[in-house]
């Protein structure tokens, strides 16, 4: 088993997960509705937590969507969504992944609502890793750490168990 370092323990990311929602409010709070799309897997799962938590503090509707994409092919193939593009025309649209390594899975999620005029269009993720392949930022973020390329960051949500472990 390779060396692991834990980076962020449960209470930590409840804490990130609620400054996080938090400052989303605070950047929208003359807003109606947002809509909050997951990454599917663990960016999703933390679009959920992140949804509920907004909801908890404030009155804005939250709109939840799991946004899947192949994350091995994504240039053949096209990223789905629950929603109908005409539903996410002039709204606030927040894509949320558990990790921005390279920039190229956000970037694909991204590209997803860039065929129609939305009102805004954010990024928020729990770890931001130092280097980048494509031309992404986060937003909203957890954490930012600088790692070697070698190293790999995983997210755990499971079992209210929730850790970040660099590796």
């Amino acid at each position: 088993m390779p060396n692991k370092t834990q980076i962020l323990n449960h209470q930590q990311i409840e804490q990130k997960i609620t400054r996080i929602a938090f400052q989303i409010y605070e950047d929208n709070c003359k807003e109606n509705k947002l809509i909050i799309a997951g990454i599917a897997n663990n960016g999703f799962v933390f679009a959920k937590l992140l949804a509920e938590k907004l909801s908890s503090i404030c009155s804005l509707e939250i709109v939840l969507q799991e946004l899947k994409i192949d994350k091995k092919n994504p240039i053949n193939s096209k990223a789905k969504l629950n929603l109908d593009t005409s539903e996410f025309k002039n709204q606030i649209i927040i894509v949320v992944d558990d990790v921005l390594n390279s920039g190229k899975t956000m970037m694909y999620g991204l590209n997803h609502f860039l065929g129609v005029p939305v009102k805004k269009l954010s990024t928020a993720v729990m770890v931001n890793r130092s280097y980048k392949r494509f031309p992404v930022h986060a937003d909203y973020l957890g954490v930012s750490l600088a790692t070697t390329m070698k190293e790999h960051i995983e997210v755990s949500f499971e079992d209210k168990n929730y850790c970040a472990w660099l590796m």
